[in-house]
Order: structure tokens, then sequence, then C-alpha cells
């Protein structure tokens, strides 16, 4: 009679309470997977900066080009 009380507390650990830590850490790392709008912010400004220096060098190359054909 006294393994009755044992059976439930080892249930309610299996079924009840390892699963709820289990998706509460789920939760916590779905949570910092996403960027902050300051990470989104740097993100778009590098983006820009990559765009604008790959027109100053297709502009270089061109300029190269013209001027120095057996460059490459």
């Amino acid at each position: 009679m006294s393994e009755g009380p044992f059976i439930v507390a080892i249930v309610a650990l299996v079924f009840i309470a390892f699963p709820a830590t289990i998706m509460h850490y789920m939760t916590e790392w779905r949570k910092t997977k996403s960027l902050s709008a300051d990470d989104e912010r740097l993100v778009d400004d590098l983006w820009k900066t990559a765009q604008r220096l790959e027109r100053r060098v297709d502009a270089l190359e061109t300029i190269l080009d013209k001027e120095a054909p057996s460059w490459r």
C-alpha cells in the first residue's frame, strides 16, 4: 500500500514535470533564435554597405577594363 504514492509521484514526474521542463526550454530557445530590432537594423545596414561596395568594385573594374585591358 505504501508504494501507491511513490508510483503516482514517478508518473507525475515522467508525464508532467519532464515534458513541461522540455517545453519551457524549447520556448526559450525559440525566443533567442530570432533577431532583435537592433540586430535587424545592423544586418540591414551591413547589406546596404555591401551593395554600395559592390557597385564601387564594378565601377573600378569597368574603368580598369577601359584603361588597362590586360589587368585581369
